[in-house]
């Protein structure tokens, strides 16, 4: 049974003032885990209490506070906060960060107390509870009919973006984001979520009225037309509930938004979720490891901000060719200059996370560590953009960072004058703050290390001065600095000592000059400690001041980062730069998969051309045995797109890409059991959906479609889905499909944009090569026993499958006289009867050519009743 709290109201006046400020912090704050700072701890009580022991399997005890039963309590240590706080949030809990506002030791009565920020999944600012080169969203979402309204925000980056879609298009934007935390209107339940938090909130903060009045104030305009976003009621709505809920929850990062970018997803390439997961993006191999992922290839990033900066280029690849040029020319800078690219990477190393580490310092939450961090990175940065400065190619990223570079210069300065080089705890233990910088401080510092100094020889002059060899002068919490003489020497101890405390074996004393020395200290102590935070946190507001500067200079390295890395990508393995156009073609020279090219020897990955036209060869079959390189083909035409399209070169020998608009793809069999959908289902709703959404400027990626069902249905249904694709006016789409139905590539004679292509295969003394080589035309055999041996098939499984194999041929060979061969007749899968082979025979000796109509009425007649297993009678021949 839960504990719970006896205070009523009223009866307020019996509780302790402590218990009556949290009761009331926590009626403004009661769906929320209130952390309640007391001295070095932050405490929980009643409900929180138990809630926090079993999340934290922390101790559950319980404390006076009053008149009535004892109040449940729980605590953690205020030093060690951040892992108690990740497994809060991780386990869903919303968490309100109660401090103490005023100095103990100078405050009259009760400490004053209040919330400062309420971290949740979308608002977490601590370094421990990121992923560095990953962001984190907090999202928001209006709703209305047809149209649907979304912003989101990374406080730790100051990133916050509007756009208005469909509302069809909402999961694909919300794939692309994962959101850690989404907001929405009370009573709405958004889909396509994705396990993702929803935090409701009142629908008249959604309203475009409210929420323009919100933005306005907060950017200090009267407009929002500069921000793109007058036209875009529902973003309107979206952002201004963003500002609200961060007014309630994260007041500090209000000041790292700046401003507001509205973004249409047209300008992008659309990734489904199943097209991320088929081209492995971000993970990969059958256990969704991120170093067999595409990302990992291509991430040779040295800053944090340029590895969250390339995951949002792979996420969401430009459909516009001006922008994909600027790209290409600025990887090329990199790709063509290998002593810029060095001394580049060098620099790169040492900047670490501007954008989150001044956003720490403005919300007065960075360690003195962090802003020596900061300098650092400020100074390499300006190396860097300052040395490539002359690069042409690079001009339009850093010609806007003039009016940045002082600022920075000057916040460099700021730091390197205040703090020491090898700060010692945290500000306020006297570690921190340089000599020199504040002349109060240092004769603070004077003043008791001289106090000290005397205390140190304080100890010889008295032993000196009374006899006592072993005397001691010492110091504790309680009684302040003594002077100690065991029992054996009291006699000695002279008059002007102060006895202050008996112990078993001696006495302690005091003396007036000891005592006056004593309050020198800790009066230095107290006061060094007040000085030292309170210039630590002006140090901190002026460095905030110029987080604009930090966070503009911040971008730029972002961006020459990510440059520098896919410069650094292309030269160690061998990309080029593709041509680019808004032409319908793409036409891949030695084309390589980016991933599995990784994991053989050099050079031992086979590449293939690939050449698809929405002119003459929109539809591309390829058939092969498993194993052969089918999926990796067309798995690699697909990323070496997606990679032209982030601005990256790529792995081929040349490549000609007209812009595409979207990738799909509909590869591998799963079940969605979430759904109760069978491995079929999921195939065909997939295909459905490419079906209905593709249009001619897409790529189309098709694996064995149709093999979730039986023979028929799904040869059935592939064929249809390809003439749908080849003959649809509305589609036309560049399509690569793999298949194991070869008769599919009959398909070929009849639909003029239909090419057939097939891996080729050695076959020799028993033994299959895969060649992995494409190459015109269709296959002939599968290979299905080979790759079963392969795979470690118990060897009587394969004796026994080449006997069945041997019988099923025969069958054929025998039933390939008849017209069903004719007719692309195949064996049943499972069993079944064959034609009657007798009745098939006569038909085909018969000379029709000579016969009356009615000889071949009657013959007719006579070969259908003996399919039938009927006899006939003798003198059949006259019957009509």
């Amino acid at each position: 049974m839960a504990w719970m709290s006896t205070a009523k109201p009223s009866s307020r006046d019996k509780l302790t003032p402590v218990r009556r400020q949290y009761l009331r912090i926590k009626q403004r704050y009661p769906d929320t885990l209130l952390l309640f700072r007391m001295g070095d701890f932050y405490e929980t009580f009643d409900e929180d209490a138990h809630t926090a022991s079993q999340a934290l399997d922390i101790a559950l005890t319980s404390r006076s506070m009053g008149k009535g039963s004892p109040v449940p309590l729980a605590g953690v240590p205020a030093h060690s906060l951040e892992p108690y706080l990740a497994r809060l949030i991780k386990a869903g809990y919303k968490v309100a960060i109660c401090e103490q506002l005023s100095d103990p030791a100078a405050s009259k009565g009760i400490v004053d107390r209040d919330v400062v920020r309420v971290v949740t999944p979308g608002t977490v600012v601590e370094p421990s509870l990121l992923e560095q080169k990953a962001n984190n969203y907090l999202v928001a979402l209006m709703p209305d009919g047809p149209q649907v309204g979304l912003a989101y925000v990374d406080i730790t980056t100051g990133e916050f973006c509007a756009t208005q879609l469909p509302s069809t298009e909402l999961g694909l934007e919300l794939t692309r984001l994962a959101p850690a935390e989404a907001l929405a209107p009370e009573g709405v339940e958004p889909e396509g979520m994705n396990g993702c938090p929803v935090t409701p909130m009142s629908a008249s903060v959604f309203r475009e009225e409210t929420a323009s009045r919100i933005l306005m104030d907060h950017f200090g305009v009267a407009s929002l037309e500069a921000y793109g976003c007058t036209d875009l009621p529902l973003a309107v709505g979206a952002a201004g509930a963003i500002l609200d809920y961060l007014s309630q929850t994260q007041k500090g990062a209000l000041k790292e938004l700046r401003t507001l970018s509205a973004y249409s997803t047209a300008s992008y390439m659309t990734l489904d979720t199943q097209t991320r997961r088929n081209l492995e993006l971000f993970q990969g191999g059958r256990w969704g490891n991120s170093d067999a992922s595409l990302y990992n290839t291509l991430d040779l990033t040295r800053t944090p901000m340029g590895g969250r900066l390339l995951r949002r280029w792979m996420g969401q690849p430009l459909r516009e060719l001006e922008p994909l040029v600027q790209r290409q020319d600025s990887v090329g800078w990199f790709h063509d200059n290998m002593l810029e690219r060095e001394r580049a990477s060098a620099l790169l190393s040492r900047i670490g996370d501007l954008e989150r580490t001044v956003g720490r310092v403005r919300l007065g939450t960075a360690v003195p560590r962090e802003l020596l961090g900061l300098a650092n990175g400020l100074k390499a940065s300006l190396e860097l953009v300052n040395g490539l400065a002359g690069g042409d190619q690079l001009a339009w990223l850093l010609e806007g960072l003039e009016s940045s570079k002082k600022p920075c210069e000057e916040a460099v300065e700021l730091i390197s004058r205040a703090v020491k080089d090898d700060p010692v705890g945290e500000p306020g233990d006297g570690g921190v703050v340089r000599e020199g910088f504040s002349p109060e401080l240092d004769e603070l510092r004077q003043a008791s290390g001289n106090a000290r100094e005397y205390i140190a020889g304080l100890e010889r002059k008295e032993r000196e001065a009374t006899g006592i060899k072993n005397l001691k002068v010492g110091y504790n919490k309680v009684f302040g600095y003594y002077i100690e003489v065991t029992n054996a020497n009291l006699p000695m101890a002279p008059e002007t000592y102060t006895r202050r405390q008996t112990l078993v074996g001696g006495e302690r004393f005091i003396t007036p000059e000891l005592k006056e020395y004593e309050s020198r200290i800790l009066g230095a102590r107290e006061r060094i400690e007040e000085l030292e935070k309170a210039l630590y946190r002006q140090l901190c507001a002026q460095i905030g001041e110029q987080s604009w500067a930090v966070s503009a200079l911040g971008e730029a390295v972002a961006h020459l980062d990510v440059f520098h890395s896919l410069g650094e990508a292309a030269v160690r393995h061998d990309y080029v730069r593709p041509e680019l156009n808004e032409g319908m073609d793409i036409s891949i020279k030695a084309g390589r998969h980016p991933v599995v090219e990784r994991t053989l020897p050099p050079g031992s990955f086979v590449a293939n051309d690939t050449y698809t036209s929405s002119e003459d060869s929109q539809v591309l079959i390829i058939t092969g045995p498993n194993m052969a390189g089918k999926s990796t083909y067309i798995r690699q035409t697909a990323l070496i797109v997606l990679m032209a399209q982030m601005g990256s070169f790529v792995p081929a020998d040349s490549a000609v890409i007209g812009l595409v608009d979207r990738i799909f793809t509909r590869l591998g069999l799963q079940d969605d059991l979430s759904t109760g959908q069978s491995t079929f289902m999921v195939e065909m709703v997939e295909t459905a959906a490419i079906l209905n959404q593709a249009t001619p400027r897409s790529l189309v990626i098709l694996d064995e479609i149709g093999r979730g069902t039986s023979t028929y249905d799904g040869l059935s249904i592939a064929k249809a889905v390809v003439e749908h694709l080849h003959n649809h006016p509305r589609l036309g789409c560049k399509t690569l499909f793999a298949t194991h139905y070869h008769e599919l590539t009959e398909l070929a004679e009849t639909l003029p944009r239909v090419k057939n292509y097939s891996v080729a295969v050695s076959e020799e003394d028993g033994q299959v090569v895969f060649l992995h080589r494409i190459e015109p035309g269709r296959a002939d055999k599968s290979y299905g026993i080979h790759v079963a041996r392969l795979a470690g098939m118990p060897q009587a499984v394969v004796n026994r499958a080449w006997e069945e194999l041997d019988d099923l041929e025969r069958q054929d060979q025998s039933n390939a006289r008849g017209p069903m061969a004719h007719a692309g007749f195949q064996m049943p899968l499972f069993g079944g009867e064959a034609p009657n082979q007798a009745v098939m025979d006569e038909l085909l000796e018969m000379d029709v050519s000579t016969m009356t109509p009615l000889a071949a009425i009657n013959a007719l007649y006579r070969l259908q009743r003996q399919a039938e297993g009927v006899s006939d009678p003798e003198d059949d021949s006259s019957t009509p």
